[in-house]
């Protein structure tokens, strides 16, 4: 789509001419409507979603965002026929997924919308856990049997691949329904007309249990690069497939959440532009709760050295570089080690592989960062910038020393965190950054003084 075809368009909307708006639309497609969506006001929104045809305002529809489905869903509520009409067109899995955002109520009123046919799907998909593979399967799928002939399983596809979410892979099951195999199109269309189906199957293929996880499809799916997989239940009966489109928006979501744990809050609930002050006061408040109280700590540990900073005012000038350096190695170590353990690049037994790996680092780290803090003590006091003293070498060792040491603590710190909190079967993305940094502070803080202590008694302590 132009740039000027979509002015043009959005004028006629911005006109309300919207006869001719209705007469453009079958220049768009589904995902282009959807973004012309993103750039007009809600009331705008709803007049433009009733002008679409059935079969245009079910695929625009699965291209919205959850806040613009809601809106749609709020707009058609006096509309039931034109309501239930949508639900009932829409992909089984995508309705699964948009009903999940509801308030229960709310879907529970809307499942009553749907056809009995369709209302059995819905119910069966919603009966599965939470975050389950269930939940994102769709039963829309043509399976054929082994002894059907490649001409009988072409007849089979032509009658009931219409409603199929994907045609891609032909699926092989037995009298019983369960998965025997799975078959790509391109070889069932090249293959000869007699030749049986159970010719074609090689018997190797990936598939899903529907009580696992979701993130095990997003992994499954990354590792043997497929578009759909098949689902099966705990004795191997196809119960569906899995879209890779699905699949990406879990993948989505799961990173949401893991940066927002990351960054030291609470996953929200709906987005952003939907979460309330009192709803986002709610989920900042306990991390920022904790961590204040972490850095009463500091001030715990600043004071238990007040004696030697009264005699040493000097090293003052250097805690800001000392925490900061310390807290940035290990927010850099865990954010790493978190991302490694998303991917399954990382697995609990690699910890020790991990804390070897790290200790050089760290030590690599602290060395040039000493190296670097050193030097800038040395400059400041050589081009008279500032006078730290007739002791200056040994305040520009003490601050060399407590770098190696303290980003050496940060780095195995914000590496290890994460482990132990999978280890106790906990997110390791809650092992956020400013958890990390937090705790460092205090912990570095205590590390500078009692290198301080050792390096500067007899001179200025």
């Amino acid at each position: 789509m132009s740039d000027s075809i979509k002015i043009h368009f959005l004028q006629l909307i911005e006109e309300n001419r919207w006869k001719e708006v209705k007469n453009e639309l079958t220049n768009f497609d589904p995902v282009q409507i959807a973004e012309i969506f993103e750039e007009i006001p809600k009331s705008d929104q709803i007049i433009l979603f009733r002008l679409l045809s059935r079969k245009l305002a079910k695929e625009t529809f699965q291209h919205l965002s959850y806040e613009e489905q809601e809106d749609i869903i709020e707009s058609l509520a006096a509309n039931v026929n034109k309501l239930s009409t949508l639900l009932n067109d829409l992909d089984p899995d995508d309705r699964t997924a948009f009903f999940e955002e509801l308030p229960g109520t709310m879907s529970q009123r809307l499942i009553q919308m749907l056809s009995k046919e369709e209302r059995e799907i819905a119910t069966k998909l919603l009966g599965y856990p939470e975050e389950s593979i269930g939940r994102l399967m769709t039963p829309e799928y043509v399976a054929v049997k082994p002894y059907y002939t490649v001409q009988e399983a072409l007849e089979h596809i032509r009658r009931f691949g219409q409603n199929s979410e994907t045609l891609n892979v032909i699926y092989i099951v037995d009298d019983d329904w369960k998965l025997i195999d799975d078959v790509k199109i391109r070889e069932i269309i090249l293959a000869p007309a007699d030749k049986l189906i159970s010719e074609l199957s090689d018997n190797r293929f990936v598939s899903l249990n529907a009580y696992d996880d979701q993130e095990v499809a997003v992994k499954v799916f990354a590792d043997h690069d497929r578009v759909a997989l098949p689902v099966t239940a705990t004795d191997g009966t196809l119960l569906g497939i899995v879209t890779v489109d699905d699949v990406i928006d879990v993948q989505e979501q799961e990173s949401t959440e893991d940066f927002q744990k990351f960054g030291g809050t609470a996953e929200l609930d709906l987005a952003y532009t939907k979460t309330s002050v009192f709803e986002m006061i709610k989920k900042r408040s306990p991390w920022l709760v904790i961590l204040f109280f972490g850095q009463l700590l500091t001030a715990s540990a600043m004071t238990h050295f007040e004696d030697q900073l009264e005699k040493a005012i000097v090293l003052v000038l250097f805690i800001p570089l000392i925490i900061s350096s310390g807290g940035n190695s290990g927010s850099q170590a865990a954010s790493i080690i978190i991302r490694s353990l998303a991917l399954g690049e990382l697995q609990l037994k690699n910890w020790w592989y991990v804390m070897r790996k790290e200790i050089f680092s760290g030590l690599l780290l602290g060395t040039i960062l000493g190296v670097v803090g050193f030097f800038r003590i040395l400059i400041w006091q050589q081009a008279g910038f500032h006078d730290h003293g007739v002791f200056w070498i040994w305040v520009g060792i003490t601050v060399a020393c407590s770098l190696i040491f303290i980003v050496l603590w940060g780095t195995l710190a914000g590496s290890m965190i994460p482990f132990i909190l999978k280890r106790f079967k906990l997110d390791p993305a809650t092992a956020s950054a400013p958890f990390v940094a937090t705790l460092v502070d205090v912990t570095g803080l205590i590390i500078y003084f009692s290198i301080a202590v050792l390096f500067l008694t007899g001179k200025m302590l």
